[in-house]
């Protein structure tokens, strides 16, 4: 037996014991692993990387059955378990905490599409949606279409990756992940029996879109390297393996997705990197007919469109990184008129066509927008929502004619909120506010957007929350979260959970610091290749401008982040260790340099336009060398740390946390806890049920507020010595 198996097994036999203090050591505290180092290093550019943590990844990945790594992973486990054990029943109260926000019987709002009218509901107690619909007219019983509970028992993960009906209404077709590596199985169900039709789809990938008559679909699949390249088209009677390519990517970095237009006359072939794109059209009457290319890539331009009876709605940033609608005809659709130009205040988002209306979604000032262009008059017009700060988005608006336009809306303190707009009368119409059945009260919380100066003087906006009579005064701890990568902004939206730290005397806030397309593209590309470390900057000067600003104090925050936004966590610890009392890293992308320098991984090629490329660009190379988390960890004092990873994770592959935790073992100066989760059965988005994830909240606030300090039960600990 290794090393690391004699530890696993005497963590996992001490935990089966009655008594914790078995697993503790002299000091009353159990025994971290420890895992080996192993000399290994590789020079580059004329640099010598050394890599003692590499053979944490399994060389027959996605095989994990290397037994000294299985046995480091399961040793670590079994410690998080070991710490954690004494704050359970603290895990405990909050997880039925949070379930008690939780409508169990939860609904969304059906929305009809053609003669039926579709919506998902939890049962009690389950995990997982069931999938219904009615008709329109004549008899409205419901029918469960797909019942995810079903599907799910007995099994450790499951996720629907998608769902569509045909055009006809009489087939489903529906995608599962039964182990979180996102390598789905398509099956096609037949609504008017209730059974399966023989097809099946292995290594489905997000996208799919039926053909006009129901006899056919398109779809895209994951290669060995999890990369979508090709579209096909699926026959229904025929097997995978006779499927025709309809389209094959060749450039390595360049993705392929599928979708349809909203006037359902065109499948949308799009192919592309974070920074370039292509659109091919291929009508959905005739999926045997030549995709018409839009206008061919040229790098560093993004576009992407609809179709409005035969006119293409094309957004592109061609002539501003905010972007410009452009009209065209799918005749000549490299003939472009322009519609809305490009501006430094409109960050143009996306653009849907209806028969009767043009919807535009926008940001101005990091705020959402929703214009609408009546395309009869030209006439345009903004929906007014009800709060000075907010998200907004199109929510289900699946037909053609909108005749009310279905919207998502919530705010820091107004929960998920789903709206219809009428506009005739430019009225929002309330049609579900979720509901928190332990009750809450909005009034007695309080939110504020402020801007903090970065130290090369940018304003990064700041977004809070806390209960009503916080105390500005430095006293009170905070939790600071973001994301700050791809272009994607943390939207100032509701959390029910959040409320567990918040009304325990924590505030909440995010950082839309560069990186996210918060403030506009140009905020984005701020964020990203050589400006990269900018994220990690603003997320430490927003920290203390927090604290000198009275919200908090140095060392009384807790942070958060997950994927790129777990490298920030890596980042900013190394920066500024001493901010922070507490920080999650959720499947962080913390070995940056070496993910970038394996094009074998499923996502690198396509992530140089993102990171940079190291094998080829010597100052990318050091760049990176210079902020990647797992290569910058430093013989300092470290703040209290948990770490998550998923073992079928695809896209932060399980060896990055190990690794980075394995290297701050070694070389950190503190006593602080370091605790490392690998779930063994789930992916990147961790466990799958809605109980469970929330569960794996409930142990990140117990970790917070153990680590970080409990304000509410330290004042009832006064009160009771008083």
């Amino acid at each position: 037996m290794t090393k690391l198996a004699m530890i696993a097994a005497v963590a996992a036999a001490t935990l089966a014991a009655p008594s914790l203090a078995q697993t503790e050591t002299m000091t009353g505290q159990p025994t971290p692993p420890d895992a080996e180092e192993r000399p290994h290093e590789f020079t580059m550019h004329g640099v010598t990387v050394e890599d003692p943590y590499a053979w944490l990844r399994d060389q027959s990945y996605p095989i994990v059955d290397d037994e000294d790594v299985l046995d480091y992973l399961k040793a670590e486990n079994a410690y998080f378990e070991a710490v954690m054990e004494p704050h359970q029943e603290l895990i405990d109260t909050l997880f039925e905490e949070m379930k008690a926000r939780i409508k169990e019987d939860d609904a969304s709002v059906p929305q009809k599409d053609g003669d039926f009218e579709y919506w998902w509901a939890f049962e009690e107690g389950d995990q997982y949606r069931t999938w219904y619909r009615r008709p329109v007219a004549g008899d409205r019983t419901a029918e469960a279409i797909l019942d995810e509970p079903e599907l799910a028992a007995d099994k450790e993960y499951f996720r629907v990756g998608g769902l569509s009906v045909s055009p006809d209404g009489n087939l489903l077709a529906y995608a599962v992940d039964t182990n979180g590596s996102e390598r789905y199985t398509l099956k096609v169900k037949d609504l008017r029996t209730g059974e399966l039709l023989p097809d099946t789809i292995e290594n489905w990938r997000y996208g799919l879109v039926w053909a006009a008559d129901s006899d056919s679909f398109l779809y895209t699949d994951a290669d060995e390297n999890w990369r979508s390249k090709v579209v096909y088209h699926h026959v229904l009677g025929t097997d995978q393996a006779d499927d025709r390519e309809v389209y094959r990517e060749e450039d390595e970095e360049f993705g392929v997705g599928i979708g349809r237009s909203q006037d359902r006359a065109y499948a949308i072939l799009s192919t592309g990197t974070n920074t370039t794109s292509e659109v091919r059209l291929l009508p959905t009457e005739d999926f045997t007919a030549e995709p018409i290319l839009v206008s061919a890539r040229e790098t560093g331009r993004e576009y992407d469109l609809d179709v409005r009876s035969g006119q293409l709605f094309i957004r592109v940033n061609d002539e501003h990184p905010n972007f410009r609608i452009v009209t065209a005809s799918v005749d000549n659709p490299s003939s472009w008129q322009e519609l809305i130009p490009g501006s430094d205040e409109n960050y143009l988002r996306g653009v849907t066509t209806f028969e009767n209306l043009i919807a535009i979604e926008e940001r101005i000032g990091g705020l959402d927008q929703v214009r609408l262009i009546d395309p009869a008059t030209g006439m345009a017009s903004y929906v007014r929502f009800p709060e000075a700060s907010y998200t907004a988005s199109l929510g289900n608006n699946p037909e053609f004619r909108a005749e009310k336009l279905r919207l998502n809306y919530e705010s820091m303190i107004t929960p998920d909120t789903v709206f219809d707009y009428d506009p005739a009368t430019a009225e929002l119409e309330t049609l579900k506010v979720a509901e928190i059945p332990s009750g809450y009260t909005k009034e007695n919380y309080v939110t504020e957007r402020i801007g903090v100066p970065a130290r090369d003087g940018t304003v990064v906006p700041v977004s809070i929350v806390y209960k009503e009579g916080f105390p500005k005064d430095g006293s009170r701890p905070l939790h600071l979260y973001a994301y700050g990568a791809y272009g994607y902004a943390v939207p100032p939206g509701f959390s029910a959970s959040r409320l567990s730290l918040i009304d325990r005397g924590y505030a909440f806030a995010i950082a839309h610091i560069r990186g996210g397309d918060d403030l506009g593209y140009q905020w984005y590309l701020d964020g990203k290749l050589a400006k990269r470390t900018n994220t990690f900057n603003d997320f430490v000067d927003v920290a203390k401008g927090l604290a000198s600003a009275g919200y908090t104090a140095p060392g009384k925050i807790v942070a958060s982040g997950g994927s790129a936004g777990g490298e920030l966590m890596g980042a900013v610890v190394n920066q500024a260790p001493e901010l922070f009392g507490a920080v999650a890293a959720h499947v962080p992308f913390v070995d940056v340099l070496n993910t970038m320098l394996d094009p074998s991984l499923p996502l690198t090629p396509g992530e140089w336009q993102e990171w940079g490329n190291p094998i080829e660009d010597a100052e990318a190379f050091q760049y990176m060398l210079s902020y990647s988390p797992y290569d910058q960890v430093t013989a300092q004092d470290y703040p209290p740390l948990l770490v998550t990873a998923g073992l079928n994770d695809p896209r932060v592959t399980y060896w990055e946390p190990a690794k980075w935790v394995a290297k701050l073992r070694d070389v950190k100066t503190d006593d602080n806890v370091l605790l490392l989760k690998t779930n063994m059965g789930a992916g990147h988005g961790g466990k799958s049920g809605r109980f469970d994830s929330l569960y794996e909240r409930a142990e990140e606030v117990a970790f917070f507020l153990t680590q970080n300090g409990n304000p509410a039960a330290d004042s009832e600990t006064a009160a009771a010595g008083r």
